[in-house]
């Protein structure tokens, strides 16, 4: 961050940001744009560092999918291997005359089997080894199918906001001057209610003649309301009490900061909070724009239809 310019002395910096204060020793952005730490661990082994139950739990469906799809084909495969260095002689019902390839997937099968418990009865174990291989791969399936069991249900049941933020912000006309806006809105048919939301901005700034990292809280128009049905539009105003004050479309452009949003609101359905974030970089503004309107009547007019694919729909004011 090597473009500055002198902070409104009004606007009152944050000491508990849990962001660090040397501007040289950060990397990006301070938060991604779904939310998530812009940070990487070292210094610990991995599996020291790593929490596999949230990585499970977090990871997106097709890749949770594909784990599992994989962790059922190896096990498989490797337990196969073993009953078919055994010898498929110790495996009743696989014809011995066949050929090799045919042998291995008669013991894949039977192994698939003894995994998920079914025990078609075609092909059984004979013998002290396969029979003991059999009898702990049955354990290993059980133990790996109420893993997955467990899970499956906490990816249902795990409450998640469901919030897109618009990929913009906006510095908008706003009554007799201007506002930054960012719009948000939620996606599925959950009942949002007392939702909050919390804006700060982060820029390097010279104090007592070094850069240090200062995090501004952003005063809203309006933080908390009562229900989050439609499109929800955080407005700052950029006034004598704002970071921003003074601010040009140039400085915009070429100081480098990051504006984090922080919302929380509260979901019926799990009687719990749920909170979202993201954050804009200065690069992300648009100056002087306004949003499209996000709904309107139905036909008859009996219902009000939210259009999700206008979240970041703006237009531009003329002589902005």
């Amino acid at each position: 961050m090597s473009r500055f310019k002198k902070i409104n002395s009004k606007a009152k910096a944050e000491a508990n940001s849990g962001f660090g204060t040397n501007p040289n020793s950060y990397g990006g952005r301070f938060v991604n744009k779904d939310g998530s730490a812009n940070i990487q661990k070292r210094g610990m082994h991995f599996l020291h560092r790593i929490s596999w139950y949230h990585t499970m739990i977090d990871m997106p469906r097709w890749k949770f999918l594909g784990i599992l799809f994989a962790f059922y084909i190896g096990v498989n495969f490797l337990f196969a291997s073993i009953y078919y260095l055994i010898g498929v002689q110790y495996l009743d019902g696989i014809d011995p005359k066949g050929s090799e390839l045919l042998k291995f997937g008669k013991a894949y099968f039977f192994s698939a089997q003894t995994f998920t418990t079914v025990g078609y009865g075609h092909i059984s174990p004979n013998g002290f080894l396969t029979s003991s291989l059999a009898a702990a791969e049955a354990l290993v399936g059980l133990l790996s199918f109420a893993i997955a069991t467990g899970l499956f249900f906490g990816r249902f049941s795990k409450p998640t906001a469901f919030l897109k933020f618009s990929h913009n912000a906006l510095v908008a006309p706003y009554k007799d001057g201007m506002a930054i806006m960012m719009r948000l809105v939620p996606y599925k048919n959950t009942n949002l209610t007392d939702a909050e939301a919390k804006m700060t901005v982060g820029m390097a700034v010279e104090e007592n003649g070094k850069m240090v990292n200062k995090f501004y809280s952003l005063e809203l128009e309006m933080s908390r309301i009562n229900a989050l049905t439609l499109s929800w539009t955080l407005v700052h105003p950029i006034n004598e009490n704002s970071p921003f004050y003074n601010f040009t479309e140039a400085d915009f452009s070429t100081i480098e900061g990051e504006i984090l949003v922080f919302v929380k609101a509260f979901d019926d359905m799990f009687s719990t909070t749920v909170a979202a974030s993201t954050s804009y970089l200065f690069e992300e503004f648009v100056y002087g724009a306004k949003f499209e309107l996000m709904y309107a009547e139905n036909s008859d007019n009996t219902k009000t239809i939210l259009y999700l694919d206008k979240l970041n729909a703006h237009y531009k004011i003329d002589g902005q």
